[in-house]
C-alpha cells in the first residue's frame, strides 16, 4: 500500500541517536553508525523523530510500504513502561489516529495492563509539543557555571553532565559518551552515598537502571555493548547495592563486555544501605 512514512537521509546522519528516543514504536535503530528504519511495519508515519535531528537527515516522504501494525509497535512498547505507553497513546490521539488508538487499548486490556487514560480515551490529551516523544528523553548536555564543591550559600554543585541518564533513554552515540569513562549505577546507589557526585560521577557519563523492576533488560546489555564497541568509552565502573537483586546489574554489564569485540576496564563498586563502600574491585 502507499502510505506516509519517515525517510532517512543516510549522508546527513551522523549517527548521534537522537531520534531513537523519540520513536518509542521502535522503528529506528542504530546500525553501523547510521539510524536506520528497521521496518515499516513500526513507523506510522506521524514523525514524532522529526523535531530530534539536528542534521535534517529525517523527513516524511509518501511510498510503497507495509502496513503499520499497531499490535507488533505495542509489543514493543510496554515493555518501556507505563510512561512510554502513555506517551503513544497521546501521539496517536493528538495525530486523530482512533482506529490505532483503539487498537492499543485492546491490547493492554489483553494484557491486564493499567496506565493512566486520564486525557486520552475522553476529552482533550494534553499537548507537549513533541507528537508523542516525551520531553525528559530530549538529549541535553548541562553546563556547570561554578565546578567548585560548594557554593556561597553551602549548596553542593552537581556533577551531572547529560541528560538523560535511565539507560532505556540514552543514546549510545551521543557525544557525552564517545570515549568516556562511564558509571553505570543501580538506581538507589545515589540515595545510599551521600557523596555519590564527587566519589563517583566527577569527570563521568552516568547510566542508571535497575536490575529488579526495569521492564526490557535485553536491551541493556545491548546499550552496553554497544556504549563498547561504539561510543569506545574508555572504562565502566558499575555501582550497586549489597542487596542480593543488584547483583543483577553487575551480571548484565560482564555479559555485554564479554560480548563486545573490544575490551575494557571494569570496576565493580558495592554499597551498604548507609552508603559505606562495602567492595571495590577491577573485574
Amino acid at each position: 500500500m502507499k502510505r506516509k512514512i519517515i525517510h532517512i537521509d543516510e549522508d546527513k546522519c551522523n549517527g548521534c541517536g537522537l531520534c531513537i528516543p523519540n520513536c518509542p514504536e521502535g522503528a529506528i535503530q542504530l546500525i553501523d553508525g547510521k539510524a536506520r528504519l528497521i521496518s515499516d511495519l513500526f513507523c506510522d508515519g506521524l514523525g514524532a523523530c522529526l523535531g530530534h535531528c539536528p542534521e535534517e537527515a529525517i523527513a516524511i516522504e509518501e511510498r510503497e510500504a507495509e502496513p503499520y501494525d499497531e499490535r507488533k509497535v505495542m509489543e514493543n512498547i510496554v515493555r518501556q513502561g507505563p510512561n512510554t505507553v502513555r506517551a503513544h497513546l497521546i501521539h496517536l490521539k493528538e495525530h486523530g489516529e482512533q482506529d490505532h488508538l483503539r487498537t492499543a487499548l485492546e491490547v493492554l486490556k489483553e494484557k491486564r495492563i493499567s496506565v493512566d487514560l486520564s486525557g486520552i480515551t475522553a476529552g482533550h490529551a494534553p499537548r507537549h509539543g513533541h507528537s508523542g516523544g516525551c520531553p525528559g528523553s530530549a538529549q541535553v548536555q548541562l553546563k556547570r557555571e561554578r565546578p567548585e564543591a560548594a557554593d556561597e550559600s553551602g549548596d553542593i554543585s552537581s556533577e551531572l553532565t547529560h541528560w538523560p541518564v535511565q539507560l532505556h533513554l540514552i543514546s549510545p552515540m551521543a557525544p557525552v559518551y564517545q570515549g568516556a569513562d562511564v558509571v553505570l549505577a543501580a538506581d538507589c546507589a545515589a540515595y545510599a552515598a551521600g557523596d555519590f557526585h564527587r566519589k563517583f560521577l566527577k569527570g563521568r557519563a552516568l547510566a542508571i537502571a535497575c536490575p529488579k523492576l526495569d521492564d526490557g533488560q535485553e536491551a541493556y546489555s545491548e546499550k552496553i555493548t554497544a556504549l563498547i564497541d561504539q561510543a569506545k568509552i574508555n572504562t565502566l565502573t558499575v555501582v550497586i547495592m549489597e542487596v542480593p537483586c543488584c547483583g543483577g546489574l553487575l551480571r548484565l554489564a560482564q555479559q555485554a563486555v564479554a560480548s563486545a569485540s573490544r575490551k575494557i576496564p571494569v570496576k565493580a563498586v558495592v554499597l551498604g544501605r548507609n552508603g559505606q563502600v562495602l567492595q571495590e574491585e577491577w573485574t
